[in-house]
């Protein structure tokens, strides 16, 4: 095992199994190196600087770019891998792992299909429902700070579970009319709950953010940011935090998507006149219900999208594996519905989300060419904090190298290309980046869906 690779026991089976496979890698890598010196400063002898390996596309993604030297990869050994990670996702596999909890795996559980969100919207329909609605009829202090404590702890789980929902059009099982009317409904009873206001989350994520992938028109884009400096950081969360009510809206009506915009409006200030009428009516339960959920999670988007796509490839950030990371961490992948895989969820959206490790390994080899940014033992929150603070060198310890390049590095080197990737954008790198600028980008971008991918991107690239 490479020594710089822990892996945590509570970590989900197919990130174990990951894992292992890419600090394998690590170790052949690195004792082919001693043996033939070091590889070449580009990792390939037939890509250009900074530029993107080609792509076969019909390969499985194992050595399909082409140019690299990863003699050292095993096939027998990641065939083995993904047939394991493939079992563990197959219902029709005796090796099937229901997921029914987030925090425990149950591989001799009888039922053959995952439970985990029906597990969980009993749990808030159990303790968050029936909490707010005591608060309401009989407040305590006590209660409240009680209540907003249990909140936060859901907050992060509850959120990415909305994530699947306003990406797959629900969570639940189409085939019953009244399910399928409960599916549709209880997000307007859970997420107030959760400091969400109503159909924002799907409008500003699936409409907005993945149709533009932090290019230079979407609202959350982090390119003309300096991603390591504190100030910059609090007027990219001030902004969602206090104008996403009016910038999301008028970002609709310059796309000339007019009723996506009238929506947006209407739900987002509906909701602020619910909460302020409750407020009049009520007061103190309505801060612990609603107030405190709606500002801890309006910060805790950004900070969270801020961790995404703060490090982005100076060379090439038009390309999902250079703009979004990946995370093999337990708080993301085993309590957040594998939310670490960003650049896999990017690369598409509507990808379940058990399947993004399986992705990832049979995919490892366009991953390394695209020189894909790979962290283990760390989450979102600590990635934001790490690179406010400035501790590159943590957060070298913490990546993942994958390919020869990175392999290769030192950590001193690894923290340099780290700190290199936080550097602002400037208007003009940003119109020959993204080909003729923000309007020019979004234009192409928003185009809709190529081979499974958003943004109109091929393999991960605006074309």
């Amino acid at each position: 095992m490479a020594s710089s690779i822990t892996i945590s026991p509570e970590l989900p089976p197919n990130d174990v199994i990951l894992l292992r496979n890419l600090a394998d890698d690590i170790e052949r890598c690195q004792r082919c190196q001693q043996n033939s010196g070091p590889p070449s400063s580009n990792g390939s002898a037939n890509k250009p600087p900074g530029g993107i390996a080609k792509r076969n596309s019909s390969a499985s993604g194992q050595g399909a770019a082409s140019g690299t030297s990863e003699h050292y990869i095993s096939p027998p050994r990641d065939e083995g891998d993904l047939s394991r990670m493939r079992a563990l996702n197959d219902p029709a596999s005796q090796d099937f792992e229901p997921t029914v909890f987030s925090s425990v795996d149950l591989p001799d559980l009888e039922r053959r299909f995952d439970v985990v969100m029906v597990t969980h919207l009993i749990f808030y329909f159990t303790t968050s429902f029936p909490s707010a609605i005591w608060l309401y009829y009989h407040f305590t202090y006590l209660h409240g700070i009680l209540h907003f404590a249990m909140q936060f702890y859901y907050l992060g789980t509850y959120t990415l579970m909305m994530h699947q929902h306003i990406h797959g059009g629900g969570i639940l099982r189409k085939g019953s009319g009244i399910v399928h009317l409960f599916d549709v409904l209880f997000p307007y009873i859970t997420d107030p709950l959760m400091g969400h206001t109503w159909n924002t989350y799907y409008y500003h994520h699936v409409k907005h953010h993945h149709v533009e992938g932090n290019g230079p028109d979407d609202l959350s884009s982090t390119l003309r940011y300096q991603r390591d400096d504190v100030w910059h950081f609090l007027h990219y969360v001030g902004r969602f935090y206090f104008f996403v009510w009016l910038d999301l809206p008028l970002y609709f009506l310059r796309k000339d998507r007019s009723a996506f915009g009238l929506k947006t409006f209407f739900w987002e200030v509906s909701n602020y006149i619910t909460i302020f009428t409750l407020f009049r009516i009520n007061s103190r339960p309505t801060l612990f219900v609603f107030l405190l959920p709606l500002m801890l999670m309006r910060a805790g988007l950004m900070v969270g999208n801020w961790g995404q796509h703060a490090l982005v490839d100076p060379d090439e950030p038009d390309s999902d594996y250079r703009s979004s990371i990946t995370l093999i961490d337990v708080p993301s992948n085993r309590y957040c519905f594998n939310d670490g895989y960003h650049t896999s969820h990017h690369l598409n959206p509507r990808r379940h989300w058990r399947e993004h490790p399986v992705h990832f390994l049979a995919n490892k080899g366009v991953y390394s060419a695209e020189h894909a940014l790979v962290f283990h033992g760390i989450d979102y929150l600590e990635i934001t904090v790490r690179i406010l603070l400035h501790h590159y060198d943590y957060l070298a310890a913490r990546l993942v190298p994958i390919g020869d390049r990175q392999i290769a590095m030192t950590m001193a080197e690894r923290a340099d290309m780290l700190r290199r990737c936080t550097r602002r954008f400037s208007e003009e790198e940003i119109a020959q980046k993204f080909r003729g600028g923000a309007d020019g980008a979004a234009a192409v971008q928003g185009n809709g869906k190529a081979n499974g991918s958003a943004n109109g991107k091929v393999n991960g690239k605006a074309k």
